[in-house]
């Protein structure tokens, strides 16, 4: 599958983007979700969405992205991940960093539907192969392989930080904030960055403006843009943390 005219497209602006606000498309034993679709600083394409799959929904149709990379994060459910003939399970919280040219299906193969977020990117600079397969080329990982440090104000499980084909660099965690903490003082930084929310309720500051978001919403911030979060609630907030460049 190749994307080939972005000419249309627009830069995705800092903000929230929120999961009850997401239009509803019913297509057989799938429901889709569009969130964006733009560019960024770093990538001329940029697109989210989610889909939900029923209890015995047929896999997606086996493919491959020509020059698209992707992140599939598992929502709620129960995911079989078909990576080139071979079957990977993929739990609440699991996360694939999917190389392009890679022949890949999706199924629910749970007792409960299955809801995930499906990031596709391409960067402005020449997509890089080899530097993709050099630092671990496509990854599968589970919430619970993962390892929980506790820090001052929470804790967090680091996924991964590596160069992939299409970015510099692409880091992803996951962070709990304790009840009524921030993460850290507002800053900035050249990577673009989104927090996806995974339960609990947060503030962010994003370029001098205050959002709220819950669990399912997305913050986006523009490279260089300065931003800080923290928990508004008495109860543990967790959330994705993912910034490329």
């Amino acid at each position: 599958m190749t994307i080939s005219s972005f000419a249309q497209l627009q830069p995705i602006k800092s903000g929230v983007f929120k999961w009850d606000d997401h239009k509803v498309v019913q297509n057989g034993d799938r429901v889709g979700r569009p969130i964006f679709e733009g560019t960024s600083p770093h990538f001329d394409y940029l697109e989210i969405h989610a889909t939900t799959q029923a209890i015995g929904a047929s896999a997606s149709t086996a493919h491959a992205n020509e020059d698209i990379e992707e992140l599939v994060i598992v929502k709620e459910g129960k995911m079989e991940v078909m990576l080139n003939g071979k079957g990977n399970i993929l739990g609440p919280n699991g996360v694939l960093s999917l190389m392009p040219q890679q022949m890949h299906s999706l199924k629910n193969v749970g007792d409960t539907p299955l809801t995930y977020y499906v990031i596709r990117f391409r960067s402005k600079k020449p997509m890089n192969l080899e530097r993709g397969r050099a630092s671990g080329s496509t990854l599968i990982i589970n919430s619970d392989s993962t390892t929980y440090k506790p820090t001052s104000v929470g804790g967090v499980r680091s996924y991964f930080d590596r160069a992939t084909t299409m970015c510099e660099r692409l880091e992803m965690h996951v962070t709990t904030l304790d009840g009524k903490v921030a993460s850290h003082e507002p800053h900035s930084h050249v990577e673009s960055e989104i927090i996806l929310m995974i339960s609990g309720e947060t503030a962010q500051l994003i370029d001098g403006q205050e959002y709220t978001a819950k669990a399912g919403d997305f913050y986006f911030m523009e490279s260089q843009h300065i931003h800080g979060i923290r928990n508004i609630s008495d109860e543990p907030a967790t959330y994705f943390a993912f910034k490329w460049k």
